[in-house]
């Protein structure tokens, strides 16, 4: 007997929507602008005023995660003492997570609703890290087809500070100073590559002393990729977070007087066995009636053929309702998941069928990223595991 669709089993949770204009990563940038008394910003996270601010964003650095690990990241987890988590954003996945820091806007706004979207004219998803077509042989760089600035037209948070006079500076690496997603969503301001975690920590030291009222951006991305691969219950995930507070340590040491730090993360993360990764070409009877395929293994965008999204819904709930909430995209826009407000503009981006996981599951596809279907640590959806992430403050 298939397990009981969604709305029938009372043993499925409720999602927690993410706290947007409370406590979400889209309140941090216009936050951290009014702190550092940029004109015009709300501050509902109430950071206080600081002449000069570091952001360091650790890419996969969930609460969750930092708590049951506190003894390999001594420095952030003592640094975190009471303070309270942020809620990512749904999808909670780093294209999704990064526009909304960059923009200071949940992602119904900045439009990059997933890792992978669909868009106007592309018989293939669309790859919102590397601008590109998704998955095998998806190398072609799109930018000249979706220009970043038209795809993504509001004005970042960083554009906004150095239009008030600060000075903007963003670290990371030396491939994503150009790319399609930095300039949609981080453009503004100077991008400085990095080549590891002690140039980062110097780097960032020496944009904060060469400014008397200043914004540096740094971001780390090991974390996220080790747990990909490892899983966050590997030596090499707890190993590598213990490099990171290594990094917040350096920075934290090297801090002028006026001069605020913040870590956060873009998403925590979950790890799944094998068998808990379904593969549509194992279960063909999801792929019935499917156009594309859309999201990641937890947050996925099911667009369906003309006509097919009644039965499309039907059968994901018969097949994945024990384990995935899985609702019309209207629901989903209507309740919520994406931000409170909806634009035209991406309403197509959203799928005739949303479905985010709360159970130990992952919808792959092999025959299309061979990759994903291997991995380990995964996230994308609404558990707490995966949706919080800490807002750590350090002054000196």
């Amino acid at each position: 007997m298939p397990p009981d669709p969604v709305g029938t089993d009372v043993s499925v949770p409720a999602p927690s929507v993410p706290r947007y204009g409370e406590a979400s990563l889209a309140d941090l940038a216009p936050s951290l602008l009014a702190a550092l008394d940029v004109p015009g910003c709300r501050n509902p996270l109430g950071l206080e005023p600081a002449r000069r601010a570091c952001l360091l964003v650790v890419d996969g650095l969930g609460w969750e995660l930092l708590l049951a690990n506190r003894a390999a990241a001594p420095f952030l987890a003592a640094a975190a003492g009471t303070a309270a988590p942020l809620t990512a954003g749904f999808p909670s996945t780093t294209a999704s997570s990064l526009g909304s820091i960059g923009t200071g806007r949940p992602p119904a706004e900045h439009g990059l609703v997933g890792y992978t979207i669909v868009l106007p004219g592309m018989e293939r998803a669309f790859n919102c890290l590397r601008w590109a077509p998704y998955g095998l042989g998806g190398s072609r760089d799109l930018r000249d087809r979706f220009v970043p600035e038209r795809l993504q037209p509001e004005a970042t948070a960083f554009e906004r500070a150095a239009a008030d006079g600060l000075a903007v500076s963003l670290l990371g690496p030396w491939e994503h100073a150009a790319s399609g997603f930095t300039r949609a969503v981080l453009r503004g301001g100077v991008y400085d590559g990095v080549l590891s975690l002690g140039d980062q920590a110097a780097a960032a030291a020496h944009h904060l002393a060469g400014s008397k009222r200043g914004l540096v951006y740094a971001y780390h991305p090991d974390l996220d990729k080790t747990g990909h691969v490892r899983g966050t219950a590997s030596d090499a995930w707890r190993l590598q977070l213990a490099h990171v507070d290594r990094l917040a340590a350096h920075l934290a040491e090297r801090l002028p007087r006026d001069a605020v730090l913040l870590v956060t993360g873009d998403h925590g993360m979950v790890d799944l066995r094998p068998e808990q990764r379904i593969d549509l070409a194992d279960q063909p009877e999801l792929a019935a009636g499917v156009r594309l395929l859309a999201g990641e293994a937890r947050a996925r965008h099911v667009h369906a053929v003309d006509g097919a999204a009644g039965d499309v819904l039907a059968t994901w709930r018969e097949l994945l309702g024990h384990a995935m909430w899985v609702v019309p995209g209207e629901e989903a826009i209507a309740s919520g998941w994406f931000g409170p407000h909806m634009p035209d503009l991406v309403r197509p981006r959203i799928g005739d069928v949303v479905a985010a996981a709360f159970g130990p599951v992952g919808v792959v596809q092999r025959d299309v990223d061979p990759a994903q279907a291997r991995l380990t640590g995964h996230h994308g959806s609404m558990t707490p595991a995966e949706q919080l992430v800490p807002l750590i403050e350090v002054r000196r």
